[in-house]
C-alpha cells in the first residue's frame, strides 16, 4: 500500500511539472497582480544623500542590499529592486526632503539636489522604473511590469515662501508637497506644535492667508496638498480651503497611537467630504506608542482597520515611511513585505471589518489613483475657468528675525498692505558675514 502512495505522490508532481495547475486557497495578496500597489512615501532618496552625497556610481541599485557589506548595517535601509519586486510594489512616490536646519537658508537648492537624484536613479533602471507625473502613467508603468516612479517634496520650508518656487517644483515633476515637515514655517504650524512638551509651540494656530493661497495655488496646479507633519489646525484647515482631496503620505491613527503625527479621528471624518487619503505610516514608534520595540504587523492592521472603520474603505492607503525611519514592525521589515499585510488583512479576525478582493483593491492603490485623477480633474476645471495662477507676496514681517540670508527686497510685502507701493520696497543692505 505504501508503494502505491508514493507512486501517486510522484505522478501527481509529474503532472504539476508537466503543466497541470495545483490549485490553492486565494490570498488577500493576489489582488497585488490585478492593480497597482502604490506607497505613498519612500525615503531612499535621503539615504543617498546622506550616504552616498547622490552620487550613484557607487550605488547598485540592483543588488539586495540587506546582504550588502554597508547597506545591512544602516538601520533605515530597507530598499532595493530585489525586494520593491518582491513586495510587487506597482508605484512609489519617492521623496526629495531636506532637513528643517536648511529653513531660510539652503533648501530650494538642496531640494533641487534631491529632485535630480531621483530623476537620474530613475533614468538609471529604465527595465524596472518609469517616470511618472499623472494617474495614467501609474496604469502605463504597471501594464509594462515596471514600477511608477513619482517625485515628491516634504516640507513647506523647501518652496522658501515663494509661490514661485511651488510652481516650478510642479514643473520638475513633484506631484505633491507636504505643507509642513517638523518645523513651522512662516505660514503653517508643524504637528509638534500639539504637543505642549515638543518645544515648538503653535505660531499660526494652523495656515495663514498666505498657506492658504499655497493650497490654493496646489489646487491649480494639479498638485496633491500632502497633510502629514501638520498639526491639527492646519490638517482642518487645508481641508477647508482645498476645492481638491487632500492626502496624507505617510500618517497613522491617533486613536490607536496618540503621537502628534497620527491624524485624529475629527479629520478622519472630514475624509468622505474631501475626497482625500490617508496612506499608513508604518514606523514602529507612530503605530505602536506603548512600546515602539514591540511593534508587528498586527499594529500597522489594527491602523488600517480604524481608519477604514472611521473614515471608510475609499479612504485609506499605504505610506510605509521606509528609509526615512530607523524602526519597522516585526513582519513588515523591509519593502518586500506587503503582500504578507494583504494576506493578513484578508484573513480577518472576530470584531474586524472583513476586506474582500474590491476593498483591498483600493487600499492597495486604487484609491490614490482616484484622487490623483481628481486633482488633475480640477486642475483641469480651474484652467477652463480662466484662474491664472496666484501672485500674492507674504509679508516679510512673517519672515521675524529669519531674513539675515535674505537679498531680495521684491519677493515679500514690506507690511501686509493690500495696496502695494513698490516704491517704498528698497532693497535692504548687509553686511557680509554669516547667515544664522
Amino acid at each position: 500500500m505504501w508503494v502505491q502512495a508514493v507512486v501517486l505522490i510522484l505522478m501527481l508532481a509529474a503532472r504539476g511539472t508537466a503543466g497541470f495547475s495545483i490549485k490553492r486557497s486565494a490570498r488577500g495578496s493576489d489582488v497585488l497582480y490585478k492593480v497597482p500597489l502604490i506607497d505613498g512615501h519612500n525615503d531612499l532618496p535621503y539615504n543617498l544623500r546622506s550616504h552616498l552625497k547622490n552620487q550613484l556610481a557607487n550605488f547598485n541599485f540592483s543588488a539586495n542590499l540587506s546582504s550588502d557589506a554597508y547597506w545591512s548595517e544602516v538601520a533605515s535601509s530597507f530598499t532595493d529592486l530585489p525586494r520593491l519586486r518582491a513586495g510587487r510594489v506597482g508605484a512609489q512616490f519617492w521623496v526629495a526632503f531636506v532637513g528643517c536646519s536648511s529653513q531660510f537658508k539652503d533648501a530650494v537648492e538642496q531640494t533641487l539636489e534631491q529632485i535630480d537624484v531621483i530623476k537620474r536613479l530613475v533614468r538609471e533602471y529604465p527595465d524596472d522604473l518609469h517616470y511618472a507625473t499623472s494617474a495614467e502613467d501609474i496604469w502605463e508603468a504597471f501594464n509594462s511590469g515596471k514600477i511608477a516612479s513619482f517625485v515628491a517634496v516634504e516640507g513647506g520650508h523647501s518652496l522658501d515662501n515663494r509661490l514661485a518656487m511651488l510652481r516650478l517644483m510642479y514643473e520638475l515633476g513633484a506631484r505633491y508637497v507636504t505643507l509642513t515637515h517638523s518645523c513651522n514655517t512662516p505660514w503653517g504650524d508643524a504637528s509638534p506644535a500639539d504637543d505642549i512638551n515638543s518645544g515648538t509651540p503653535a505660531e499660526h494656530n494652523g495656515l495663514t492667508d498666505y498657506g492658504k493661497t499655497m493650497v490654493k495655488e496646489m489646487n491649480r496646479l494639479g498638485m496633491m496638498v500632502d497633510l502629514s507633519h501638520v498639526s491639527h489646525n492646519v490638517m482642518i484647515d487645508a481641508i477647508n480651503v482645498s476645492v481638491a482631496p487632500v492626502i496624507f503620505s505617510h500618517s497613522s491613527a491617533y486613536a490607536i497611537c496618540n503621537h502628534h503625527r497620527n491624524v485624529r479621528d475629527d479629520v478622519l471624518e472630514l475624509m468622505p467630504g474631501n475626497g482625500g487619503i490617508v496612506m499608513v505610516n508604518f514606523y514602529s514608534g507612530f503605530v505602536n506608542c506603548k512600546s515602539a520595540a514591540e511593534a508587528t504587523l498586527e499594529d500597522v492592521v489594527a491602523h488600517i482597520n480604524h481608519i477604514r472603520t472611521v473614515a471608510g474603505v475609499d479612504h485609506v492607503g499605504i505610506g510605509s515611511d521606509y528609509d526615512g525611519v530607523d524602526k519597522v514592525p516585526a513582519g513588515l521589515e523591509d519593502v518586500s513585505k506587503y503582500p504578507d499585510l494583504f494576506d493578513r488583512l484578508a484573513d480577518s479576525r472576530p470584531g474586524e471589518p472583513t476586506w474582500g478582493t474590491e476593498d483591498l483593491e483600493k487600499l492597495a492603490g486604487l484609491n490614490l489613483i482616484r484622487v490623483l485623477e481628481e486633482v488633475e480633474k480640477v486642475r483641469d476645471q480651474l484652467a477652463a475657468e480662466g484662474v491664472e495662477p496666484y501672485e500674492d507676496l507674504m509679508p516679510r514681517s512673517d519672515l521675524g528675525n529669519n531674513d539675515g540670508c535674505i537679498t531680495d527686497s521684491f519677493s515679500f510685502l514690506k507690511s501686509p498692505q493690500v495696496g502695494i507701493d513698490f516704491g517704498q520696497l528698497t532693497p535692504r543692505r548687509f553686511s557680509h558675514g554669516i547667515c544664522d
